[in-house]
């Protein structure tokens, strides 16, 4: 388990760095929303990496981070 979830925050570190460099170099930021929620899918990952590591004031504070930017990702989708 820990492997595969290191695995997909190898996965979503890179396509949020690809991402975001391709915003900034094209200064095209109409993929911002895929920022945010790759970000956000990579927090969830911490976060319960965090758990795991019986850390659970900063897995929690992880979790706050995910929900609140899928939030921000799906307002950014429907404007």
């Amino acid at each position: 388990m820990v492997f595969l979830l290191t695995i997909l925050q190898i996965l979503f570190s890179i396509i949020v760095v690809l991402l975001s460099t391709y915003s900034i170099i094209t200064s095209d930021y109409q993929l911002n929303f895929l920022v945010l929620f790759f970000l956000g899918l990579l927090m969830l990952i911490i976060g319960i990496k965090e758990f795991q590591r019986e850390r659970k004031v900063s897995g929690w504070l992880h979790i706050g981070v995910f929900l609140f930017s899928i939030f921000v990702s799906i307002q950014i989708f429907f404007k």
